[in-house]
């Protein structure tokens, strides 16, 4: 976009630039195609951490079945169902806090995507404001000088017909 106003043509007297159109309008269906992209990219991070979820609940299942298999091989003795139960109680502790670390993790992860993502569209926003700020202005003031330039030739043209007409009066 820079590029763009610096190799702008200038209104003469005015301080403005005349901008293409069509390069303008280029520059912003970019800007539009860009800030999608991000908007995927969090996406994706919650599509993982869903897979991220599902594959830790699958994982405490399998290891709470393989406890349970254990448990009940060992009933055969009371010093080993005791042994067996504490086990039993002590992997699923784990699968579960192994699971609340994850799923932490995963919506801390996909939360700093997120907001990385909307930081960025509001910064490509905001910039396309300013720069379209910059071109509305540059405009408006082509436009007044044109009109101005156009009321001074019209007084001038008026003025060169009423000398002749009164010149011819004077005839």
């Amino acid at each position: 976009m820079e590029t763009l106003v610096e190799t702008s043509k200038a209104v003469p007297v005015s301080g403005n630039i005349l901008v293409d159109r069509k390069k303008i309008t280029e520059l912003v269906d970019q800007l539009r195609l860009t800030i999608p992209e991000e908007i995927r990219s969090a996406e994706d991070v919650l599509s993982q951490k869903d897979q991220i979820l599902n594959t830790a609940a699958n994982d405490a299942r399998r290891t709470k079945s393989m406890a349970e298999d254990e448990l009940r091989e060992r009933l055969n003795s009371s010093e080993l169902v005791t042994q067996a139960e504490a086990r039993a109680a002590e992997t699923v502790r784990d699968a579960e806090e192994r699971i609340t670390r994850m799923l932490q993790q995963s919506e801390t992860e996909a939360l700093s995507r997120k907001t990385e993502a909307d930081a960025y569209a509001l910064r490509s926003l905001r910039a396309m404001e300013v720069e379209l700020g910059k071109l509305s202005g540059s405009v408006r003031k082509g436009i007044e000088v044109l009109a101005e330039q156009t009321a001074s030739n019209m007084n001038s043209r008026r003025y060169a017909e009423e000398e002749e007409a009164a010149s011819g009066m004077l005839r």
